[in-house]
Order: structure tokens, then C-alpha cells, then sequence
């Protein structure tokens, strides 16, 4: 078996092993999404959801509501619109990527106009007595969602890019996941959301993510070859 062969195999069955997994989460998270709904819509959840309210009283403590505050603001939408165009700016002037550019907005953005989809459709009054203000609907937590796209596709993207340092990709991965859980916690110690709006939140965020990367990297790797494949269309983008 020569070298190229080898490496043919090789690339062949990664790229089937990260298709399997991306499938079977993304096949999770449909169906966890789904079976958290049907909870919810049959008024099975109220146990879970009540004690997931007394633990995180628990956890952060009535003197801490500022301090949380400052926490799940960073998965506002104001907060998010603001860092996409951020990451967009970045991404476009001082990496010259493109393709990036075209990814953030998909994601994080897509994730917003999702998640007003997914609220207008389950239709799920906020919980009573909130610690903070809030409008709009409840199911599924629009916090958590968002910020399941918007910090998993820099999770995303520090695992692509942060290679020669091991170390610091591991913090920043592990550091940005449990931002991602901290935001959804917040959510619910501050009685905006329930527990099962923020799981429902995170797995249709997860689920979002996975099909938009793809799709981009899809996207990206067909005109490349229309490119190579006319020169002149290389060319007439140039000018």
C-alpha cells in the first residue's frame, strides 16, 4: 500500500469518525430538545424546575445578584450583536479570513432569529417573582441558547486554531464551556427562566451549531474549487 493510499484511508475515516459524532450529537440534541418540550407542554417539569430554583439560590446566594447580573449580560443579544460585529471586524481586517466573517453572523445571529422562532412556537409565560426584569417568552432561554452558538463557535474555533499551545487551548476551551453553564444558571437563579428552558436552550443551541458550521465549511471548500477550477473568477475578485 503506498503513502498517498495510506493517507487517503487515513483522511477518509476521519472524516467519517467526525461525521458520525457530529450526527450523533446533533441527533441528541434534536431528540433531548424535544422530549425537554414534551415535558413542559404536559406540565411534568414543575419538580425539576422548583428545585432547580432552590439550588441555585443555594449556589449563588441572595448577595451575589449584581455580581450575576454582570454574567448573563454577556449573552444579551445587545452584548452578542455587539461582539459578533467585533469578532466580524477582526476576522475580516487583521485576519483576512473571509469565511469567518460569513460564519459568525450564520451562528451567532442565526441563533438569535432560531431561538424568536422556537419562543413564538412553544409560547411559555416566564416564571413568577422575578429577581430582575424580563420580557418576552420563556421556552427555550434565549440566553442559553445564544450563548451556546456564539461561545461554542469560539470554542470552535480556539480548537482549530490555538494548536501550538496545548495549555492555553485547553483553559480557553474549558473556560469559555463553563461560561456557557454559569450564563444558564444565572438564568434561572434570577427567576427569568425555568431549569428546562435553559437545557432546552443549550441542546437546540448545540444542535444549531453543528449544522451551521458545516454548511459554511461546505460552502467554502465548493467555491474554492469553482475558483481553482476558473482562474479568471480569481482574478475578476481581485480587481
Amino acid at each position: 500500500m503506498t503513502n498517498h493510499l495510506r493517507r487517503l484511508l487515513a483522511g477518509a475515516a476521519l472524516f467519517l469518525t467526525e461525521f458520525a459524532l457530529v450526527l450523533l450529537v446533533g441527533v441528541l440534541g434534536v431528540v433531548g430538545f424535544l422530549y425537554i418540550s414534551r415535558e413542559v407542554l404536559d406540565q411534568h417539569a414543575a419538580p425539576f424546575d422548583e428545585a432547580a430554583f432552590r439550588w441555585t439560590q443555594q449556589f449563588f446566594g441572595r448577595e451575589r445578584q449584581q455580581w450575576v447580573e454582570g454574567v448573563t449580560f454577556l449573552a444579551s443579544r445587545n452584548f452578542i450583536v455587539v461582539a459578533s460585529l467585533a469578532l466580524i471586524g477582526w476576522f475580516l481586517v487583521l485576519r483576512r479570513h473571509r469565511w469567518y466573517t460569513l460564519m459568525v453572523p450564520v451562528v451567532a445571529l442565526g441563533g438569535i432569529c432560531l431561538n424568536l422562532v422556537l419562543k413564538n412556537i412553544y409560547q411559555r409565560p416566564r416564571p413568577l417573582l422575578p429577581l430582575t426584569s424580563a420580557s418576552g417568552l420563556s421556552f427555550p432561554s434565549g440566553h442559553a441558547m445564544i450563548s451556546a452558538c456564539f461561545y461554542g463557535l469560539l470554542i470552535y474555533l480556539v480548537a482549530t486554531h490555538v494548536r501550538r499551545h496545548r495549555g492555553l487551548r485547553v483553559v480557553l476551551m474549558v473556560g469559555l464551556s463553563l461560561l456557557i453553564l454559569l450564563i444558564g444558571a444565572t438564568r434561572v437563579y434570577l427567576r427569568v427562566h425555568y431549569a428546562t428552558d435553559v437545557l432546552a436552550g443549550f441542546l437546540a443551541g448545540i444542535t444549531w451549531l453543528l449544522i451551521a458550521i458545516p454548511l459554511i465549511r461546505r460552502l467554502e471548500k465548493t467555491i474554492r474549487k469553482r475558483f481553482q477550477r476558473n482562474p479568471q473568477l480569481v482574478e475578476k475578485q481581485a480587481q
